[in-house]
């Protein structure tokens, strides 16, 4: 019984002191001159989806949940939402060339259709994320339309 509180006691002051490190939240400033729904003038329906879906890993638009303040939870969202934007960033779709754009959508529909993204953790937390089909369907065909006129 001893052992069981002290290692329960060592927990809980690992646990506060991880509290103390640093996770960085500030989102890099968002130029409407980059960002992709203000440069592609997107419809309100497919802006709609690509920020409740798909902006708080992809664009430096992240609004943090509750729960990402919590370490080691918060470092498991930070390091998604850096990898995330690594992949593809909307804040900054006119700093890629037009490889990487065409690129990107296609893999933003493959994505789609394979049903990875959103990831499944995120829409147990955030439901707006949670896709129909039709709403898969409807940013499929908005991002092949784009790869088929190169209006991207």
């Amino acid at each position: 019984m001893k052992t069981a509180k002290k290692i329960l006691f060592w927990s809980l002051i690992v646990f506060v002191v991880i509290q103390f490190i640093p996770v960085n939240r500030t989102n890099p400033p968002v130029k409407s001159s980059q960002n992709f729904v203000e440069v592609k003038q997107t419809p309100d329906k497919i802006r709609a989806l690509l920020k409740g879906a798909c902006y708080d890993c992809h664009s430096n638009e992240t609004v943090y949940p509750k729960y990402a303040f919590i370490a080691p939870v918060s470092w498991s969202v930070k390091s998604h939402i850096d990898e995330g934007r690594e992949h593809l960033n909307f804040s900054v779709w006119e700093t890629y060339n037009k490889d990487l754009k065409k690129n990107m959508l296609s893999h933003s529909i493959q994505t789609l259709q394979n049903r990875t993204m959103p990831m499944p953790g995120y829409i147990v937390y955030h439901p707006e994320a949670n896709l129909s089909e039709a709403e898969r369907t409807l940013l499929e065909q908005y991002f092949d339309h784009m790869l088929k006129t190169e209006s991207y």
